[in-house]
């Protein structure tokens, strides 16, 4: 695909976002599952809900895309960095681990994601407010807001955590 117009691109990156969202929302309930830490694993699980949200924000603008282009698959990308991130916290899992430890590592691998996130949202809302769209960029600063509280979140928990894990 040839990307000629910085709509293109909001469009292009928006697709990314779509794919990395539905990996997440796929990927959160294995790390929940293997979690030891009643907070990390209430944070997570609190995560999940909210990812669920930004999706439903995704299809929102989505639908307005597609309104305008018949040709739109939302579905048509698919999100390599975060596939790659996630396949390292897959095999985290699967590994031997201190529960304090494995925890840690979660907490890494999520931040790694949150991360992306942060970076990704942060330039979409960009594109959206450059291009006029002020209610896509008012609706992907609500999921930055969260992604940015979510690692907020991470990296409290990860104080205690990593001292436990420190100490396994």
């Amino acid at each position: 695909m040839k990307l000629e117009s910085l709509n293109e691109l909001f469009i292009d990156e928006l697709e990314d976002l779509y794919s990395a969202e539905n990996m997440i929302i796929r990927a959160l309930p294995k790390m929940i599952e293997k979690v030891a830490s009643p907070q990390l694993k209430s944070a997570l699980s609190n995560h999940l809900k909210e990812t669920e949200g930004q999706v439903v924000r995704l299809d929102k603008i989505f639908d307005e895309l597609e309104e305008q282009n018949d040709d739109l698959d939302r579905t048509d990308k698919k999100c390599k960095g975060i596939e790659g991130i996630i396949k390292e916290i897959e095999d985290l899992l699967k590994e031997d681990a201190e529960p304090d430890v494995r925890d840690a590592g979660i907490i890494a691998g999520a931040q790694r994601v949150e991360h992306y996130e942060i970076a990704a949202y942060g330039t979409v809302r960009t594109y959206a407010n450059l291009l006029g769209h002020n209610e896509w960029a008012r609706l992907l600063e609500e999921t930055l807001n969260e992604e940015k509280s979510a690692d907020e979140k991470l990296n409290i928990l990860s104080t205690s955590i990593n001292l436990d894990a420190k100490a396994a």
